[in-house]
């Protein structure tokens, strides 16, 4: 039986009760987001970011697939770490040139019903009352499909391009954002009633005056005195997405997020990540499973297990390795440029991604310590995360193998090349998952929120944004002027 809200369970293959397995697309508006180098291969349309054709077909795919959403990370900055600058980034293509992820939105919702948005913004850079309106907007265009994924930044180019000298510290960032959500939670439930537009004809009130509230803001670094600029959108507060996995991170997502994106090369590693999620949002008075968490993964499947492997074998030739340090050294914070290829990763302090290097900083799972050699093969393709290779049945047992043995919810899916890697994910995975019980069969209706926790539109009560709603317990609403 699969644990409490965890999701459906259906008899599976064996007989037995299977876990319903989840997926996400993961993308970026860019080439080389995850697989630096992948881009020079001849069946790979990375390129095409910039043509809004591949976007909607792409959507389309991911939707056939029954695919909750696709997650879009943006950075805002370049990946200037890896020997002291922008050059090898900008010279393999790691995600520079890189367009904006909100605009891609509107154009993939019009051509699906199903399919959710997660799109990535900071919170470092971007007044939130600007950016309230922003996923308003696309709440009420995607009818309540949208979601945001909070990142606090971890590029030094991004802060400095953004006026700064450098970023915030690792968990001062985070404090920066936990009072931009609080101003996002007091835009978005407790400025508008849900009777506050009227649009009666007769009396001429389109809203009443007296339903809209200033929420009366004033922050150690935050003033938003005023009303929202959007009157209530289906799900009001867009579902609230997180991908740190430090102690600040989690505890952050503890009280914020309702899905969580998560990275580890093993098992085990992946087993403990989940169990602090799950305790965490315990300890902040939540289900344990009030939360999706997705990890991050690369299949490359084919018909049979041979043809799966001379795949990989292709796509190898391809791979850069010194396109993956570029990435590595961004993400941890450290330029691996100055270290040999054998040498171990060590000890180290980061101010970028701190659960990245706590992931390489422990044991392979067959004990050996990592060198910087293994983070170069390993992050060539797929990044961060593992990567899978066998056909479509082989990679069903892994997936199933991988929920059971980690409680992990489902998988944040990366591609070696696109739409190519996806599309073999529809063909040769998903038919063996839902043959065994394991996959939706199709979508259920409903909002994002309520497709991904089944318990309605709106944030639940005992989410912590639920409490600025207008009468809650964190409320700070007031009468408009007259």
């Amino acid at each position: 039986m699969s644990p409490k809200g965890a999701g459906v369970a259906r008899i599976g293959h064996d007989g037995l009760m299977a876990r319903q397995i989840r997926f996400n697309a993961f993308d970026m508006n860019c080439v080389a987001h995850q697989s630096s180098g992948m881009w020079r291969h001849p069946d790979d349309q990375s390129w095409r970011y910039k043509d809004l054709h591949y976007w909607t077909d792409l959507a389309k795919l991911l939707e056939r697939g029954t695919f909750d959403g696709i997650f879009i990370a943006d950075v805002l900055g370049t990946y200037d770490v890896y020997g002291g600058s922008n050059e090898a980034a900008i010279r393999h293509g790691a995600q520079v040139p890189v367009n904006d992820p909100v605009l891609l939105v509107s154009a993939m919702a019009l051509v699906t019903d199903n399919l959710g948005f997660g799109i990535t913004a900071g919170t470092a850079y971007e007044h939130p009352y600007p950016f309230a309106r922003r996923m308003s907007t696309l709440d009420h265009l995607t009818n309540g499909r949208v979601g945001w994924n909070v990142v606090t930044g971890y590029l030094p180019s991004a802060a400095r391009n953004m006026g700064h000298d450098d970023q915030l510290e690792h968990d001062d960032r985070y404090d920066v954002a936990d009072e931009y959500l609080e101003v996002l939670y007091k835009l978005w439930e407790g400025s508008w009633e849900d009777d506050a537009v009227q649009r009666n004809r007769e009396t001429g009130v389109f809203t009443d005056p007296s339903k809209v509230h200033e929420i009366g803001h004033s922050g150690k670094n935050f003033t938003v005195p005023g009303i929202h600029l959007s009157e209530p959108s289906t799900q009001r507060t867009p579902v609230i997405y997180q991908a740190g996995a430090s102690p600040r991170g989690i505890a952050f997502a503890a009280g914020n997020a309702e899905a969580i994106f998560v990275a580890s090369s093993t098992k085990a590693g992946l087993k403990a990540t989940v169990g602090r999620i799950r305790d965490a949002l315990e300890a902040a008075g939540r289900d344990r499973y009030s939360a999706k968490i997705y990890t991050l993964l690369t299949i490359i499947t084919d018909a049979t297990p041979d043809l799966a492997r001379a795949k990989y074998e292709d796509y190898l030739q391809y791979a850069s390795e010194e396109g993956a340090l570029v990435f590595m050294s961004g993400w941890m914070g450290i330029d691996l440029s100055q270290y040999d290829l054998d040498e171990p990763i060590g000890n180290v302090k980061s101010n970028a991604i701190q659960s990245t290097v706590a992931n390489f900083q422990a044991a392979n799972e067959d004990g050996s310590e990592w060198k910087v050699r293994d983070i170069a093969r390993l992050g060539a393709i797929g990044g961060l995360g593992p990567f899978m290779i066998g056909s479509g049945e082989e990679i069903a047992d892994q997936l199933q193998e991988w929920v059971t043995e980690t409680d992990v919810d489902g998988f944040n899916l990366a591609y070696a090349i696109t739409p190519g890697t996806f599309e073999d994910v529809v063909e040769h995975v998903i038919p063996v998952l839902r043959a065994r019980g394991a996959y939706p069969e199709e979508y259920v209706d409903g909002t994002l929120r309520h497709k991904l926790h089944g318990r309605g539109d709106r944030l639940p009560a005992e989410h912590k944004g639920a409490g600025f709603r207008i009468g809650g317990v964190a409320s700070t609403a007031t009468t408009p002027k007259n």
